[in-house]
């Protein structure tokens, strides 16, 4: 019998996975991992790891497998909490989810699996894998869950071969309502539990609240940018080189305080990210605010009118050379090559038609389409057809 090591998270998709893979004859052990318990920093009055916790060890019981605990909070506030405050405090928004896939259930919590004797991990998320033979390898391919509502696979777009070729995704091929259901076939206490909202493997947590706890408020200025500004009439130049102009369409707008008037004022331009909408406070304009850029070093936050401002827009973004990460290693593109892909910048968008284009100094990734609020410290991945084959920190 091969033994599988289930992240159960109080939750009903972890709790299906162990059952599902019971049923497939693995020797089923559930773990729970407890992420947090930093009392200086307060997540919020109720405790729901522990609701989470004593969930997770009623479905074992109920299940007939075995159970423990594992405390990974120590490698949890360095990799993923102080990684978040560190990036929030220079003025790029980090995705805890994608980190804590890559840094803590794939990697911490994967290791301390096979030194239990596992074959495999495995998690309750939404997407699927298979393996292909390529030159006399073989290949682990990433793939989109079945249910396109809950596809889970840009979360586990910083993921290696390695880690792919110890994991297994039992509900991958199934519907949220179907997975729904066998928890209420088999009794489990998670079938009507709704799904957490929180930081990964914490429990509910209010961003704004976490990170004022660790960085310091600090008053200044709301800035509304007109969508007719003179900033946002560019001429193409001639371009000297491919690349000049890939770092052209690329390029971010850069504000400045005399090319706007000021209409609020703010608790930090930490706090907020490009695209938000709620929390600045500001009416009596014809359409909504957005925060169209955020100056963290001058404290000042940029706005703009409406969903459709020219401040929310571009048709491209660059990842760095060490922040390029391929899940398909034997595609990854040289110097100078390009590919056509579907990529998204963020859960739940719809794929969009995009090219790569690899340079000596970074990785290009232009949209067909204007993309809205593409965001420094989130990730963009890329796909052919259903398969997730690589992805990157926005620089």
């Amino acid at each position: 019998m091969q033994r599988v090591i289930v992240g159960l998270s109080g939750g009903v998709d972890s709790s299906v996975a162990a059952y599902l893979l019971k049923e497939q004859g693995y020797e089923v052990i559930g773990l729970f991992m407890k992420n947090w318990h930093d009392e200086s920093v307060t997540i919020s009055d109720e405790c729901p790891w522990l609701d989470d916790s004593n969930d997770a060890m009623l479905v074992a019981e109920k299940l007939g497998i075995p159970f423990q605990t594992v405390d990974l909070s120590a490698e949890y506030k360095e990799r993923i909490v102080d990684y978040m405050f560190n990036e929030y405090k220079n003025g790029r928004t980090p995705n805890p989810d994608v980190l804590c896939n890559r840094e803590i259930k794939f990697d911490v919590f994967l290791k301390i699996a096979l030194s239990l004797g596992a074959d495999y991990v495995a998690t309750g998320h939404y997407c699927q894998k298979d393996s292909v033979e390529k030159d006399g390898n073989t290949i682990h391919r990433l793939l989109a869950g079945r249910d396109s509502n809950k596809d889970q696979s840009y979360f586990l777009c910083q993921l290696s071969q390695e880690q792919l070729a110890k994991t297994l995704f039992p509900i991958g091929e199934l519907q949220k309502s179907e997975v729904r259901k066998i928890a209420a076939a088999q009794d489990l206490i998670t079938a009507d539990k709704k799904d957490s909202q929180g930081l990964c493997f914490i429990g509910k947590v209010r961003l704004p609240d976490f990170l004022q706890q660790q960085l310091t408020p600090k008053k200044g200025q709301i800035i509304e940018i007109p969508a007719q500004q003179e900033v946002f009439e560019v001429n193409e130049p001639d371009f000297k080189s491919a690349e000049e102009r890939l770092a052209f369409i690329a390029q971010k707008y850069s504000y400045h305080p005399e090319d706007g008037q000021v209409v609020g004022t703010h608790q930090g331009a930490h706090f907020f990210t490009k695209g938000q909408r709620k929390g600045l406070a500001v009416g009596g304009t014809p359409e909504p605010l957005f925060v169209i850029e955020t100056d963290v070093d001058q404290n000042i936050i940029y706005t703009g009118q409406g969903k459709d401002h020219p401040g929310l827009l571009r048709k491209g973004l660059f990842v760095k050379p060490h922040e390029i990460h391929w899940v398909r290693e034997d595609l990854r593109l040289d110097t100078d090559e390009y590919m056509k892909v579907n990529a998204r910048i963020r859960y739940r968008q719809p794929l969009q038609e995009a090219s790569l284009h690899q340079t000596q100094h970074g990785l290009y990734v232009i949209f067909k389409e204007h993309q809205s609020a593409i965001t420094e410290g989130q990730f963009v991945a890329w796909y052919q057809g259903d398969e997730l084959i690589g992805s990157g920190v926005i620089s």
